[in-house]
């Protein structure tokens, strides 16, 4: 009997397959990143990692909702799991598939695909080893799948593909993956075959233990770095290193006074450049002597060399002059970002996940924050904190939600303003996602959309939208 895993949300337990119809794609593919069935509207892929399939607890599942003009619905989704129909592996007790995500078309053929994490998948007697598969896409959303190729190197608890990130990485319009773990770190180079095959698969060097990576373009060299945060002897806010691509091979910086884990990358002060904001959501200790209580953010801003080590960063939390609320301890205000163009002004923006915030008694009810960009800069101007206590937020602050345990800000109606839809993995138990439409004055309660993780018959702790699909 392998034994039980324990997320942070919950323990959780579900599972079922739902599969219901998709409208047909147009002829041509929409070439979308994140749009599965290619019909032009963004889709929205959310991790159930602790989803029961049949009698497997915590087997683990990816609800997919379908993006249409007037937003997502119940109505129009897809839950896939491994017993899922030529997705490769079975649902097995503890394997959290789903606990990972990133989309990307990975085979060139204008759908856009989904790399799925199993960071506790156990192979033979190897407990918790980790496996990551592509699921299809086409012109019915994601179907099928296969896996990427697992070194044979990984070892026991090694968490393999806990960390994902899907982008271009050496400039040669083909998308690659990173897959990350406590042991080992890769970098498969795209385009793959439908049997799961890359060009090749090499072994990242040169760093820690790490279970993130962020992507993205800091230099505007047309290709994405990839940034690997992870913890060391004497820096427990994190060890921030990223690889860009020179033209012939990968170069390895530091940012040295930087610290985080989660984070984003986008241009948020419109100069060009891809900007990191980097989320440290642990409170200061004897053993960190970095952030500030609650959790912090910092933004380091891009240029043609990438973050200059030397700039200083744009740092705020919950006791910067203007942003709202205030630092308690255990907020973990920063625990999740997203960046994109909430109200369509050309600077990209910043939700900020606050999962720990209480609300009244209610402990770890859950908040978002979200902050403007600007020319210059990050700024908490006109920022906000949004939770199910906000008047038009469906739903209502409950303890252990954890409201902002993942966010992602995406235009799913194609207005041209992004969306933000926000995990609370501890809602009632099992999970809930929640989405608050984008205008040219910030977000809306108005056509707000909460869905359930009993709403897409998910079964037991489902542990729902604790992950978000980047």
């Amino acid at each position: 009997m392998r034994k039980r895993v324990i997320l942070l949300a919950a323990t959780l337990t579900t599972g079922l397959l739902t599969a219901l119809p998709v409208t047909p794609a147009a002829a041509a593919p929409s070439r979308l990143t994140g749009d599965f069935n290619g019909d032009g509207y963004l889709d929205i892929a959310l991790g159930a990692p602790s989803h029961q399939v049949g009698t497997a607890q915590q087997a683990g599942g990816v609800v997919v909702l379908y993006g249409s003009s007037s937003g997502v619905s119940a109505a129009k989704h897809t839950v896939i799991t491994q017993n899922s129909t030529g997705v490769p592996g079975t649902a097995e007790e503890g394997d959290l598939f789903g606990g990972s995500l990133a989309a990307g078309d990975l085979d060139g053929d204008g759908y856009s695909d989904l790399v799925v994490g199993a960071s506790s998948e156990s192979i033979g007697d190897r407990d918790a080893v980790g496996s990551a598969t592509i699921l299809w896409g086409g012109t019915s959303g994601l179907s099928g799948g296969a896996l990427v190729p697992q070194p044979s190197t990984l070892s026991e608890w090694g968490d393999f593909a806990r960390g994902i990130a899907v982008a271009d990485f050496d400039g040669d319009g083909k998308l690659d993956v990173t897959l990350t773990g406590r042991t080992e770190t890769r970098l498969y180079k795209g385009p793959f075959t439908r049997t799961g095959t890359p060009v090749s698969n090499v072994r990242v060097g040169e760093l820690g233990s790490t279970t993130g990576v962020i992507a993205g373009d800091l230099n505007h060299d047309g290709t994405a770095e990839r940034i690997y945060p992870f913890l060391v002897d004497g820096d427990e806010g994190g060890d921030i290193r990223y690889f860009t691509w020179t033209g012939s091979k990968y170069a390895m910086k530091d940012l040295p006074n930087a610290d985080g884990q989660p984070g984003s990358i986008a241009d948020v002060n419109g100069d060009g450049y891809g900007d990191a904001v980097l989320g440290d959501p642990t409170d200061p200790s004897q053993y960190k002597k970095s952030g500030h209580k609650g959790g912090q953010i910092s933004v380091w801003y891009g240029g043609p060399n990438g973050p200059d080590p030397a700039q200083t960063p744009t740092v705020i939390h919950q006791d910067s002059p203007g942003a709202p609320g205030a630092a308690e301890t255990d907020d973990m205000f920063g625990s999740s970002i997203s960046t994109g163009d909430i109200n369509g002004d050309g600077y990209a923006d910043v939700a900020v996940g606050t999962p720990g915030e209480d609300l009244g008694s209610a402990g770890e009810a859950g908040a978002v924050t979200v902050l403007f960009g600007s020319a210059s800069g990050l700024t908490t101007k006109g920022a906000k904190t949004w939770t199910q206590d906000t008047e038009g937020v469906p739903g209502g602050s409950e303890a252990w939600d954890r409201f902002g345990q993942s966010v992602r800000l995406i235009d799913i109606n194609k207005n041209g303003k992004a969306d933000l839809v926000t995990g609370a993995g501890g809602e009632n138990g099992y999970g809930a996602v929640t989405i608050l439409r984008g205008t040219a004055s910030g977000l809306t309660t108005d056509y707000a959309t909460f869905i359930s993780a009993r709403d897409v018959a998910l079964k037991g702790y489902a542990d729902f939208a604790s992950a978000i699909a980047q």
